[in-house]
């Protein structure tokens, strides 16, 4: 018995990885992904170590969790940067150690992961597949079974399928209806009322719903109150993009040119969102407009 309750962990150590978790996934939203990435590699290393030591069962089963949802973060950086081999590394590992601690919740948040991943490169179908994993998987009302069928929506949006795209929004309200407001609405893996408006704005306007500028109009109120976006700067400015599509929709382009120069000169939007910023760009110059010069060399500077 004394072997087995031998460790060199300990419980304030796991404690202190557990709040560095939460710490790391609150400041996800404020900190630049390299900056992200860096802390996350750092934790991960000291878990790999903790591995190598004596440890109970316990505390063998808090650390695997630690690692997952540490890898999770990682993997949601290196989509932000556009590097693609890298979360997919990361994702396997989280899935892998989600796996062996029977954590239902961290599996789900990779399959929706994997599903925002490859909704950006443009397989629609994948995406679809992916999030309805992340639903099955995911425990009845938590963040990660409401951020599966917000997924869900956005994948049936660029499919085309209106009608489900509006089931899909309407069952993400309902579940976000009986949540409470977090305390820390700031922390990626906890889900609040803003983001539902904020996916239902860009879900709309993927859609060619109109609809999507009072939502994006809304969201960008509450994360910016008097154009103060230091505490939602990255949602600010994906919410001047969705904007942007939805003035698209309504044929209003130089308003739409006004908002995505505002997302991109913000220097917040993240490589892995670039694509809908270049969507708003290519409409602007389709339309002959005579912002879309500044336009596309703002955009182009970013992507460099």
């Amino acid at each position: 018995m004394r072997r087995v309750d031998a460790s060199d962990v300990g419980e304030e150590t796991l404690a202190r990885l557990e709040a560095v978790v939460d710490e790391l996934a609150i400041s996800y939203p404020t900190t630049p992904p390299r900056v992200l990435l860096g802390r996350v590699r750092k934790h991960l290393g000291y878990v790999d170590r903790l591995f190598d030591g004596r440890k109970t069962m316990a505390e063998h089963q808090r650390l695997l969790v630690v690692g997952g949802w540490l890898s999770l973060l990682g993997a949601t950086a290196h989509i932000d940067l556009n590097d693609a081999a890298a979360a997919r590394a990361r994702l396997k590992a989280a899935a892998s150690l989600a796996k062996h601690a029977g954590h239902d919740e961290i599996r789900a948040w990779c399959c929706e992961t994997e599903a925002w991943r490859v909704l950006t490169d443009g397989d629609y179908p994948r995406a679809l597949e992916l999030a309805r994993a992340g639903k099955a998987l995911a425990p009845a009302g938590s963040s990660a079974a409401v951020q599966s069928t917000a997924q869900m929506g956005r994948a049936y949006a660029r499919l085309g399928q209106r009608a489900k795209t509006r089931a899909a929004l309407s069952e993400v309200h309902r579940l976000v209806s009986a949540m409470k407001r977090p305390d820390q609405p700031e922390h990626h893996y906890r889900y609040d009322p803003d983001k539902a408006v904020a996916y239902t704005a860009t879900t709309l306007a993927w859609v060619g719903d109109v609809a999507a500028e009072d939502y994006a109009r809304e969201i960008i109120k509450r994360l910016a109150p008097a154009d103060d976006v230091s505490n939602w700067p990255r949602r600010v400015a994906s919410a001047n993009i969705d904007l942007s599509l939805a003035l698209l929709v309504a044929n209003r382009m130089d308003e739409a040119a006004g908002h995505t120069m505002r997302a991109i000169a913000s220097g917040q939007v993240v490589p892995s969102n670039h694509w809908r910023a270049a969507e708003v760009v290519a409409a602007v110059e389709a339309g002959g407009l005579p912002e879309a010069t500044d336009l596309r060399e703002a955009y182009e500077q970013m992507r460099r």
